[in-house]
C-alpha cells in the first residue's frame, strides 16, 4: 500500500507501464485479426476471398475460430483505446478519438456474438442465392455498421488533431485511411457484390487496422 500513496515516482512508473501494455494490445489487435482471418479465408473449403466477406467465416464447423477472433480482437481494441486515452493528456480528440475506437472494439464483440447468416454458397451446402436475414444476422450488420462508422469518425478526429499539431504526415495518413475505409464500407453497404467493391473494402479494412497499430505504436514510443 505504501507504494500506491508514495510520491517518489513509483506510482507514475507503474501507471506508464500499464499504459504501454494497453497500447501494445491495440498494436497487436489488427495483426491477429487479419492473420487469423486470412488463414481461414485461404484454407476453409468453399470460401472465396474474392466473393465472400470475412464475417461469413463465423459459420460452419470451424465458425468458432472467427467468432473467437472477433471477440479477442474486440477486447484488444478496447484495451488499446483505454491506453490511447491515458496517453493523450490534452489537445483536440483526446476524449472522442479513443472513445470512437473503443466503440469499434465493442462492435467487434457484437459481431462475434451475433453471427452473419450463411450466404452465397458458404458454408458448403448453402444455396448460392440464399438471402434470408435472421434477427442475429441483422444485429450483426447493425453492430458492424456502427463500429465501422465509429472507426471512420475516429480517423477524422485524429486527422484534425494532428493537423492542429502541424503534424502533416500523420494528419494525411489519418484522413486518407478514413476516406478509403468509408469508400469501401459505402460500396459494401450499397449492396454491390462486384469483386472490385469487395477488394476496395478489403483495402479499407487492412489500412484501418494498420492505422490503429501505427497510432498505438507511436504513442508507446512517446512514453519512453
Amino acid at each position: 500500500m505504501q507504494k500506491v500513496i508514495s510520491n517518489d515516482g513509483i506510482t507514475s512508473a507503474s501507471s506508464m507501464k500499464m499504459t504501454k501494455v494497453l497500447l501494445a494490445c491495440g498494436m497487436i489487435a489488427g495483426s491477429m485479426f487479419l492473420i487469423v482471418g486470412l488463414v481461414q479465408a485461404l484454407t476453409r473449403p468453399g470460401f472465396d476471398i474474392t466473393r465472400h466477406p470475412l464475417s461469413l467465416l463465423s459459420n460452419g464447423d470451424l465458425g468458432w475460430t472467427q467468432v473467437t477472433n472477433s471477440l479477442v480482437s474486440g477486447l484488444l481494441v478496447i484495451a488499446g483505446a483505454i491506453g490511447l486515452r491515458q496517453a493523450l493528456h490534452d489537445g483536440i480528440g483526446k476524449t472522442w478519438g479513443p472513445l470512437l475506437i473503443g466503440v469499434y472494439g465493442l462492435s467487434l464483440i457484437g459481431a462475434g456474438i451475433f453471427k452473419a447468416d450463411p450466404a452465397m454458397g458458404f458454408p458448403v451446402g448453402t444455396p448460392a442465392d440464399a438471402m434470408t436475414i435472421s434477427k442475429h444476422g441483422m444485429l450483426h450488420f447493425m453492430t458492424g455498421g456502427v463500429g465501422f462508422l465509429a472507426l471512420i469518425a475516429a480517423c477524422f478526429v485524429f486527422a484534425h488533431r494532428f493537423s492542429t499539431l502541424h503534424q502533416k504526415g500523420w494528419a494525411a495518413y489519418s484522413l486518407i485511411t478514413g476516406i478509403v475505409f468509408f469508400a469501401g464500407f459505402f460500396g459494401i453497404a450499397s449492396g454491390s457484390g462486384s469483386i472490385w467493391t469487395l477488394l476496395g473494402f478489403w483495402i479499407g479494412v487492412v489500412l484501418s487496422w494498420t492505422w490503429i497499430s501505427a497510432l498505438s505504436k507511436r504513442l508507446m514510443a512517446e512514453l519512453q
